[in-house]
């Protein structure tokens, strides 16, 4: 398939206006393709040639202008329209389409729990041409109007309010201007709860099986979507510009939902089988906050071409988060920010296919190219460039560039230098400078703090009275401005908070660089001295020698949980660069996280002590030490939440004392009496996680796996399943899965991601170890086989992560010269070898 290029779309753009597509889909013409009938009215500006993107499983017809065309002209995904004169077309095309199981294009999933179909359109990028005929890119938008037969007794719904005519039939009213890869169809027998917010229909929806669970946290989520809402009306001039207000949690999605407009799309995991954490709820939450947004930015104006896909992402990131502390009453959304997807930013922006938040035009050529870039620069670093830029504008002004944005591009396309320009009208700061120097950059910078006695005369002019003072010299490894918070903190000895909390004393705002002198601040020096104290800017931080010892012995003890969060990244960071042993993150996380009340932060720390440190981190040989660390821990978080005062916190460290146990009596305990003792009785995603350990530690059987999954024959239930399997340690049980994930090409995307994660495991390294270099020629025809989404499942899920030896990364160093890798598995793959040469670098240097 043809991807498109910058150029080539530039050159469509300047040729052809689109007016309307009329679409016709017929999804009742059996199970493996679809009927596709759109009809294109567009004009062209001037004499010359063009194409048009479809890619059906047969095209039937194909006429312009009422003449008929040759279909045996199509070329790939392009059908060539040839000597157009000036003035307006109508192109029609009839075509049956495949449907999907990799969540590209329009995915059919069959619910195992009670047989029944759902159908769901993904059409971000370049997919829509799975679905309808189009002239595919962003700045062609267009009116839809789609009609839509389905089974009776299904329920249709689209971007604008869906009309049942009868017999199956249903018409879909008209769109505003839109772009193409935001056009949305669901399908199926949802179950639906509707309301009306500010004269407009509100909906959510999910599959029938899936509704006692919908309905229990119904009022939560339209709750949410409503101040969500509100919120936003305040903060934008533009109202918003669709005719309802949709959002379907749907089977097996990809990504973590979609910005169809007035018909949100989510990964149907969000409606919870199983008990979750109020962080976890938060997540949906901020979720709903930032598909929202997109509406206004992304919809109402999108992007001209894929090198401003950070605007999207970025910008509804940053007002997920922010709206949502604003507006409902999640309030510490900004430290689950800092804790969970901030460094996944620093990551991405420390790997060698890192790339400026908003690259050069010429740096996205094609699509290809543009899908590589949703990650987590475009994301987490872009967002917090923003709430940066915020912090360095004020909000007013902010809003009011954007406003200006909107009311000036609505309905239409823009570019990053429109939405710079946009916000330098709304102030006198420069705002091109700071966007070359915080958007068109890569890398992050290091702030570095050292503390001192300043000279006798600064003391006597700065001093707090009695001649004491202290000074703050911050210095920058790096290029970009930042305006930042510094939090001084002293021990509260003698207080009732006890001998280790920790009181701040004072904060102040800097400019780094600054003029070059130190900072004067009155009294003596403080026990802690945190740079970037609230988040506010994007860079790693190092503390002096003092505060660090302060923050190894006193961490649990500051009163702030975001300033706590700084310091969890800064040990973070410090480890992955080889400047703190593993061996003390673990133990400063054994004496601080019992005494934590943050679930966010209680999950980051733990996430990131097992699934790196004592997964990746350590040698095989100090594996069952660090495990032993983890167990005690959340033993003793256990023991704490004993009275029920706290079911979140419980539940994260019995998940955690779970994925970490090495002996099998507790877990087949808990599991033969269906609860852990005190609780939480066990739902299914508990059981499923005990019964994946038990496989790990070869204390299951298939014959187990088999009857867990006739108790719970569930979609999960399935993946649950097949994740337990995967896992056993014997050689049959791996040959199979190996043979599931990249022969068998009848895996779903869902089924494939649980496959590969039950297949490779900290110390199976022997049973596995000839399937690491297997994985890469393999993977690669896989790659090529099934497109895009399996490619990224394969790259991320599939990859041996747990082979850390120089052999195995010389081997993935080698696959990379492969001319066959598409470059979605390219890149995948650089990223994890990066990940694999920092942690063997790691693990050297705490050996050491």
């Amino acid at each position: 398939m043809s991807v498109l290029t910058r150029d080539e779309a530039q050159t469509r753009a300047q040729f052809l206006d689109v007016e309307r597509y009329t679409i016709a889909l017929d999804l009742t013409t059996g199970e493996e393709t679809f009927d596709s009938v759109t009809a294109i009215r567009f004009t062209a500006r001037a004499a010359g040639d063009t194409f048009v993107e479809v890619k059906p499983a047969t095209l039937r017809s194909i006429s312009l202008d009422g003449h008929p065309l040759d279909p045996a002209l199509l070329d790939g995904n392009r059908y060539p329209l040839t000597g157009l004169t000036a003035g307006p077309h109508e192109l029609h095309i009839d075509a049956a389409m495949h449907y999907s199981r990799t969540g590209e294009g329009m995915h059919r999933f069959t619910d195992p729990t009670d047989g029944e179909t759902y159908l769901y359109t993904q059409l971000f990028m370049e997919d829509v041409q799975r679905v309808f005929a189009a002239f595919d890119q962003p700045d062609l938008k267009s009116v839809f109007a789609i009609d839509v037969t389905a089974p009776e007794g299904w329920t249709v719904l689209g971007n604008g309010v869906a009309e049942h005519t009868g017999q199956g039939r249903w018409t879909i009213a008209p769109t505003p201007l839109i772009s193409t890869y935001l056009v949305a169809i669901a399908a199926g027998p949802w179950h639906s709860v509707t309301t009306e917010h500010a004269g407009l229909p509100f909906g959510i929806h999910c599959r029938r099986s899936l509704a006692p669970y919908l309905d229990a946290d119904a009022d939560e989520i339209l709750d949410i979507t409503r101040a969500c809402y509100d919120r936003y009306h305040e903060k934008f001039d533009e109202p918003y510009p669709f005719d309802s207000y949709d959002q379907a949690f749907v089977p097996e999605f990809n990504a973590g939902a979609m910005e169809n407009p007035g018909l949100v799309t989510f990964r149907d995991e969000f409606v919870y089988r199983s008990a979750v954490t109020d962080t976890e709820r938060q997540t949906r939450a901020m979720v709903i906050a930032h598909e929202m947004a997109h509406m206004w930015f992304g919809d109402l104006v999108t992007l001209t071409w894929w090198d401003d896909i950070w605007l999207n992402e970025s910008f509804a990131e940053y007002m997920g988060y922010q709206t949502l502390t604003e507006a409902t009453h999640f309030t510490d959304t900004w430290v689950d920010f800092g804790v969970a997807r901030k460094g996944w930013g620093y990551d991405a922006d420390q790997r060698p296919s890192t790339h400026p938040v908003a690259p050069d035009p010429d740096a996205v050529p094609d699509t290809a190219s543009a899908l590589l870039n949703f990650d987590g620069i475009s994301y987490a670093k872009g967002a917090s460039a923003l709430r940066q830029l915020v912090a360095w504008l004020g909000e007013k002004d902010f809003l009011a560039g954007i406003n200006a944005h909107f009311a000036r591009h609505r309905f239409a396309n823009a570019t990053l230098a429109d939405f710079i320009d946009n916000l330098a009208s709304a102030t006198d700061r420069d705002v091109h400078a700071w966007a070359e120097q915080w958007l068109r950059t890569t890398g992050i910078d290091t702030l570095t703090a050292e503390t001192g006695t300043p000279e006798p005369a600064a003391n006597a002019s700065n001093g707090n009275g009695n001649g004491q003072s202290w000074s703050l010299t911050v210095t920058r490894d790096g290029s970009r401005p930042h305006r930042i918070t510094v939090g001084a903190y002293d021990h509260a000895l003698g207080t009732q908070a006890g001998p280790g909390h920790l009181a701040l004393r004072d904060r102040f705002e800097i400019d780094v660089p600054g003029d070059g002198t130190p900072t004067i601040r009155p009294g003596r020096r403080p026990a802690l001295v945190v740079l970037n104290d609230g988040d506010l800017t994007y860079a790693k931080v190092r503390l002096d020698t003092a505060s660090w010892d302060t923050v190894l012995t006193g961490l649990s003890g500051i009163p702030d949980a975001l300033t706590r969060a700084v310091l969890w990244n800064t040990a973070r960071d410090m480890v992955r660069d080889g400047e703190l042993d593993p061996a003390t993150y673990l133990a400063t996380a054994r004496t601080h996280l019992p005494h934590e009340s943050d679930l966010a932060l209680v999950q980051g720390v733990l996430g990131f002590a097992a699934g790196q440190i004592a997964a990746r981190y350590v040698a095989p040989e100090n594996r069952p030490g660090a495990l032993a660390t983890l167990t005690d821990l959340c033993r003793d978080l256990i023991r704490r939440t004993e009275d029920g005062s706290n079911p979140g916190l419980r539940l994260i460290a019995v998940r955690h004392f779970i994925d970490a146990a090495t002996q099998p009596d507790t877990l087949r305990t808990w599991l033969d009496e269906d609860t852990v003792h005190g609780g939480p009785e066990l739902d299914p995603e508990l059981r499923w996680r005990i019964l994946t350990r038990l496989a790990v530690l070869g204390a299951t059987d298939e014959t187990t796996i088999a009857a867990a999954l006739e108790a719970d024959p569930s979609a999960t239930g399935r993946e649950g399943a097949a994740r337990c399997r995967a896992a056993l340690p014997t050689p049959e049980a791996k040959a199979a899965a190996w043979d599931a994930l990249f022969t068998d090409d009848t895996l779903s995307n869902y089924l494939f991601t649980a496959t590969a994660q039950g297949f490779w495991q900290p110390g199976q390294e022997e049973l596995t170890g000839d399937y690491v270099p297997r994985f890469y020629p393999e993977a690669t025809a896989l790659a090529a086989r099934r497109g895009p989404a399996i490619a990224e499942a394969a790259g991320r899920h599939a990859f041996p992560a747990y082979a850390v030896d120089a052999e195995s990364l010389a081997t993935g160093t080698r696959a990379l010269e492969d001319p066959a890798l598409i470059p979605a598995l390219r890149r995948k793959l650089v990223d994890q070898l990066d990940d694999l040469r920092r942690a063997l670098a790691v693990r050297t240097s705490a050996d050491r």
